[in-house]
């Protein structure tokens, strides 16, 4: 099943895409796609509604987060090898987490909006995990079971404020539409096993990023069990699991993004987005 919510931002409706690629309405059945409807028992009664039997939803509209009400979003860096040693750090023994301001996402074709003073813009494509049933110390073999669905997800990072400002994370990855996330959400009995599932990223045409999550160092699994062991997930809580190699800070010399510029990112079975880099007017 592959939720999303379509219409403009702050009117979303709920709704689901069919076995054609087409956007049918979930409303009026229902008033939105909210966190606290992805526990199984609402999933599988989703699941149980014949798309066709929906409102077929007519054009290209416009799809916002394909959930409303994200609870925070963790962060994990410097999860794939080749990323972390083409940003120069040591392979980490334990995962490396921070966390983003959820003021920070966005639809998936949305522009990625930026102030005059960023001059570091940087992309990584993602694997995002959102979190459907509490988990609080769990076991890797349980771990997957907590996970509502998955979706695509980009880390946009400034890394001069990331890195030049106080060695905050936050700092360079928290501003207003630095995480695009979707179109959908796809859940899991569609996806399989989440360390198959190959990621791209290209920038104007060209591309920056070809991954695979079977090159993660720690897997979903191990992600969450870890995280768990320190806060108890919730559910709406959004895990983004750490990027391939091929980011603009790994490249020399670098080559951040401009103004104009158009991303392109996808994970198989979970969707593309794309993205014009604009100018915030104030």
């Amino acid at each position: 099943m592959r939720l999303l919510r379509y219409g403009p931002p702050g009117e979303e409706r709920p709704g689901l895409l069919d076995a054609g690629g087409r956007v049918r309405s979930l409303w009026p059945l229902l008033r939105d796609i909210a966190v606290d409807m992805l526990t199984p028992d609402h999933l599988a009664l989703l699941a149980a509604i014949d798309p066709e039997k929906l409102p077929l939803v007519h054009g290209s509209p416009r799809l916002g987060v394909p959930v409303t009400g994200i609870r925070q979003i963790l962060a994990i860096g410097l999860n794939y090898r080749a990323h972390a040693i083409e940003a120069g750090f040591e392979i980490p023994d334990h995962p490396l987490l921070f966390h983003k301001s959820i003021g920070s996402l966005s639809g998936p074709d949305d522009p990625i909006v930026v102030p005059a003073s960023a001059t570091k813009l940087d992309w990584e494509i993602e694997l995002g995990v959102l979190i459907g049933t509490a988990a609080r110390d769990v076991a890797v073999e349980a771990a997957l079971d907590h996970v509502a669905g998955y979706c695509t997800a980009i880390d946009v990072s400034e890394r001069t404020w990331q890195l030049e400002r106080g060695g905050q994370m936050g700092k360079g990855k928290s501003l207003d539409s630095f995480t695009p996330i979707g179109p959908w959400l796809v859940t899991p009995d569609e996806v399989g096993h989440p360390q198959s599932l190959a990621l791209r990223l290209e920038v104007n045409g060209t591309v920056r990023q070809d991954g695979r999550t079977a090159d993660m160092i720690f897997t979903v699994a191990e992600l969450i069990a870890h995280v768990s062991q320190f806060q108890t997930l919730l559910p709406g809580d959004l895990v983004i699991t750490g990027t391939p190699s091929g980011v603009a800070f790994g490249m020399k010399p670098p080559e951040y993004l401009a103004i104009g510029d158009r991303i392109t990112a996808a994970v198989d079975q979970l969707g593309s987005q794309t993205h014009e880099v604009v100018r915030r007017d104030a």
